[in-house]
């Protein structure tokens, strides 16, 4: 178990109750409760929404402790609505690498962290141009599964969805096709508005042009086109197939986008929607895991 340099983990510490004491509870969607005697959150909320025991949060903020993981700081970050300045400062408080932009520890504008948490009727996720799921709301993980444990090039659905024939269990068959033609088109668009000499996008491209004989032929093919709104038939093990519709909010820079879906008209689907509060995450698509 790794421990920091008591100055600095103490700087942490005092760094994360700085943030904590500015954030009202509304502003993350929690009700104020009674006898709150100071400004912000408690310990506990923070905990709560970085998905951290309190007694290890408790730790941090007295500048004790293990080194916290990559992770945790991002779940801390998003908990704590930092900008991308302060997520950056708080990763260098515990010695860790701050993440490139595009992996699964990405910082999320605090906006869409916003728009997130005031969605919480509708599933909505949060991810980046190359399909990277950086956070999801109860109701995208009860209709879609949980993509926050993936790690390296298998965080990007796209990535399994041509290297891992359990990732199409999400769509039904008879849809697989249309979905690969529209990854390929929208990873094609998204790495185009990249840095020709981005490393993440190539490396991507370059591992699933030898990897699928699909993708490569797709990929020939030269199609480019974002996916903005689609029409989906999601595959879910208790509720059958779910039509939905999936919009996409873009982030200024295109990197990031806030998906959330809808009922499609004409279907049962917003009753199927409307049972996924009730069955929360215990039958969620085993395709992401």
């Amino acid at each position: 178990m790794v421990h920091m340099g008591s100055v600095k983990y103490t700087e942490l510490g005092t760094f994360l109750r700085s943030r904590r004491s500015r954030i009202r509870p509304a502003d993350v969607g929690l009700p104020a409760g009674p006898r709150r005697r100071v400004p912000g959150l408690r310990r506990e909320e923070v905990a709560q929404l970085a998905g951290a025991s309190v007694d290890y949060y408790n730790e941090l903020e007295r500048g004790a402790g293990s080194q916290p993981s990559e992770q945790m700081i991002a779940a801390l970050a998003r908990a704590l609505r930092l900008t991308a300045d302060e997520r950056d400062y708080l990763y260098r408080l515990a010695d860790r690498p701050v993440p490139a932009p595009g992996t699964a520890a990405s910082h999320v504008h605090p906006g869409m962290l916003d728009l997130l948490q005031r969605m919480p009727s509708t599933p909505a996720q949060v991810i980046t141009d190359l399909h990277v799921t950086l956070v999801q709301n109860p109701l995208a993980v009860a209709l879609l599964g949980d993509q926050s444990g993936f790690r390296g090039p298998r965080a990007s659905f796209v990535h399994r969805w041509f290297t891992e024939p359990d990732a199409r269990r999400l769509y039904p068959e008879a849809d697989h096709a249309t979905q690969s033609r529209a990854f390929v088109a929208d990873l094609r668009a998204a790495a185009a508005r990249r840095d020709a000499k981005d490393a993440e996008a190539t490396s991507m491209i370059r591992t699933l042009l030898h990897a699928s004989p699909e993708f490569a032929a797709l990929w020939a093919d030269h199609d480019v086109a974002f996916r903005r709104d689609d029409r989906k038939r999601i595959r879910h093990p208790a509720l059958g197939v779910v039509e939905a519709n999936c919009l996409n909010l873009f982030s200024e820079d295109g990197r990031q986008r806030l998906l959330w879906f809808t009922p499609a008209l004409g279907t049962d689907s917003a009753d199927a929607l409307d049972l996924l509060a009730v069955l929360g995450t215990q039958d969620v698509v085993e395709s992401t895991s």
